[in-house]
């Protein structure tokens, strides 16, 4: 089969394409056949050799991916040979024509969601799932600011915020990018890029303040944050990409919280929970994947360079 392979960290060039045996399932393990793999901006991390994990030399990136089962090891029972799947990490990797994963990584994909749109199911929704869920308590009549709204946790965050009653303002930086917060469920938007956002920010909640912060580049934005937070309020950090200075005086006298998490750490209850919550919001449409942009397989390395790049649109897919 033909895979990517990473057998020195480095920039994106370290991404090679090449062929590889096709892995074959044991006990407890399913094999999909790979239609479309989701890219995320973790994977460029891992693969730079800067991520808090660091897999072992060689291997192939990729958590998230969607296809159909070619094949099972004794004792599965969840899925069967020709069900649609997407996976929720992997055993060698989503960025294949083949990935072999155990039972529980594999879940079953509603018909209503296509193979690219399933690619971007895991790391964005179940990151925007766990945060607002686990991590911030959010609650219907609660504002949330969610910034980089038109990225992939973005919409995400956007669509799941507005099914549980939460007045949403979003973030982004291009035309296009407000254009998709806004149709994804921000009530309104503001452009990151324009000096004094903020104040806009506070002027659309009456100078009250926000409840929930979803924060996409802490190292960017924290310290503002904080200043836009309500009584009890709470900043949950997603993303950073270095060190940012605050000041605790501006969460002491809001009596609010700065949160943060890793989806790989999430317990075994909270991650059934995330997959029960969002197989109800794929079936019934309240969930819709938004793809920006795909690629082929082989193009990899251009596809870590612009997942990094801002205005970004939806989610980045690798078709396989």
């Amino acid at each position: 089969m033909k895979a990517i392979r990473v057998h020195e960290f480095g920039g994106p060039e370290v991404l090679k394409f090449e062929e590889v045996p096709t892995p074959k399932p044991s006990t407890g393990e399913v094999l999909v056949r790979v239609h479309a793999a989701g890219v995320n901006p973790y994977d460029t991390y891992m693969r730079a050799g800067t991520y808090a994990l660091k897999p072992p030399l060689p291997y192939t990136p990729g958590s998230d991916a969607a296809g159909v089962v070619e094949a099972v090891g004794d004792g599965i029972k969840k899925v069967k040979q020709g069900d649609r799947v997407y996976t929720a990490k992997t055993l060698t990797g989503a960025y294949a024509e083949y990935a072999l994963g155990l039972e529980e990584q594999v879940h079953p994909l509603p018909g209503k969601i296509d193979f690219k749109q399933g690619a971007g199911i895991w790391v964005p929704y179940g990151t925007a799932y766990h945060a607002l869920y686990h991590a911030a308590n959010a609650h219907a009549s609660e504002t949330a600011l969610i910034h980089g709204a038109s990225g992939g946790v973005g919409t995400a965050a956007l669509q799941i915020a507005r099914a549980m009653g939460l007045k949403v303002l979003g973030t982004a930086g291009t035309p296009k990018g407000l254009e998709v917060a806004k149709r994804e469920g921000a009530h309104q938007v503001f452009d990151h890029r324009k000096a004094g956002y903020q104040e806009e920010i506070l002027q659309a909640t009456e100078n009250r303040g926000v409840d929930v912060i979803l924060e996409m580049l802490a190292n960017v934005n924290l310290s503002n944050d904080t200043k836009l937070l309500t009584n009890n309020g709470r900043v949950i950090v997603i993303g950073s990409r270095g060190e940012v200075t605050i000041n605790p005086r501006e969460l002491m006298g809001r009596r609010a919280s700065i949160r943060a998490f890793t989806l790989w750490a999430i317990t075994a209850a909270e991650e059934a929970d995330i997959h029960a919550g969002l197989f109800e919001g794929l079936e019934n449409g309240t969930l819709r994947p938004v793809v920006g942009k795909e690629l082929p397989l082989a193009e990899a390395a251009r596809a870590h360079k612009e997942i990094l790049e801002s205005g970004s649109a939806g989610k980045i897919v690798l078709n396989c």
